[in-house]
């Protein structure tokens, strides 16, 4: 009986430690991706008389207007709303984290200016897509995110697959008409250019190397190609049923589902067995899967 009381204190304790580290973790991720972003936004969007995008943009949009009010304390109040659908919608872990992020952002806006070294319009609106992108991207791999429109994305791409820089990239036109009609058109195509560029690189650094790939192979040597992955790459094998339009013959189609860093490998193998070989390498948006499964974790 003693044993077991030990045995479960020690179970206890360890999975304590590793909530607590993993809370750590999320705390750091958001925590860099707002410093991060911050760079972006006090260092080159608002020296730059750019717009920026979402909330964000909103809020300086605004501080354009009225200067007296800051990025902060506005960025602050447009989250509000915005959070009760978080904590409908999305999930009660993702709200608390993302209350961490805004706060983080917040502080972090009213606390760091950095000026960024770049005077040309398009390399600013260039570089601020890229330091935001790699931001906003970093907030994201944590359990939570910084607010705002990232919350508006989650929800998006929970209920409906709508990748994150997508929403994020279409979302944001109404604050370049804002722009535009308030301020300059020249500063809102600028803007265009830093939203379009923050859009990819968050896809990059979100989805990144987790991304998976979509395999049909058709070949004569289907059993050994079947085995190979299974042996070697440790997939899991459908195999498919067809025809040949042309020789009417039945043939089988070995169909899988494999990391992107394993694509190299696998093209290899499947030559090395059949050097005529026919295989259709296809992306994914979102794969379920206990073991190849690359679902964003909210």
């Amino acid at each position: 009986m003693k044993d077991a009381e030990i045995k479960m204190k020690k179970f206890s304790l360890s999975v304590a430690s590793a909530s607590t580290k993993q809370i750590l973790w999320n705390l750091f991720l958001i925590a860099s991706g707002s410093l991060i972003c911050t760079v972006a936004v006090n260092g080159i969007l608002i020296p730059q008389q750019f717009f920026g995008a979402g909330f964000t943009g909103v809020a300086i949009v605004i501080h354009y207007l009225v200067p007296p009010l800051p990025v902060s304390g506005l960025y602050l109040l447009l989250n509000i709303p915005v959070f009760v659908l978080g904590w409908v919608y999305v999930g009660r872990r993702f709200f608390f984290y993302s209350i961490a992020g805004m706060l983080f952002f917040s502080a972090a806006l009213q606390w760091i200016h950095l000026l960024v070294p770049v005077h040309d319009k398009i390399l600013s609106a260039i570089m601020a897509g890229i330091i935001m992108g790699i931001g906003a991207g970093i907030t994201l791999r944590s359990l939570g995110s910084g607010g705002g429109l990232d919350i508006l994305s989650v929800i998006l791409l929970k209920r409906f697959s709508v990748r994150l820089g997508t929403t994020m990239l279409a979302m944001n036109s109404l604050v370049l008409l804002a722009g535009a009609l308030l301020f300059s058109l020249e500063a809102a195509l600028y803007t265009l250019i830093f939203i379009f560029v923050s859009s990819y690189i968050i896809n990059v650094v979100v989805m990144g190397l987790s991304q998976r790939k979509a395999v049909m192979i058709i070949s004569p040597e289907w059993e050994k190609i079947s085995r190979e992955i299974a042996d070697r790459v440790h997939r899991g094998v459908t195999m498919i049923k067809g025809n040949g339009a042309y020789s009417g013959q039945e043939i089988q189609i070995v169909y899988t589902v494999i990391a992107f860093q394993e694509l190299p490998r696998m093209k290899k193998m499947v030559r090395s067995i059949d050097p005529n070989v026919f295989m259709v390498v296809s992306d994914t948006l979102e794969v379920m899967g206990i073991r190849i499964g690359n679902q964003p974790h909210w």
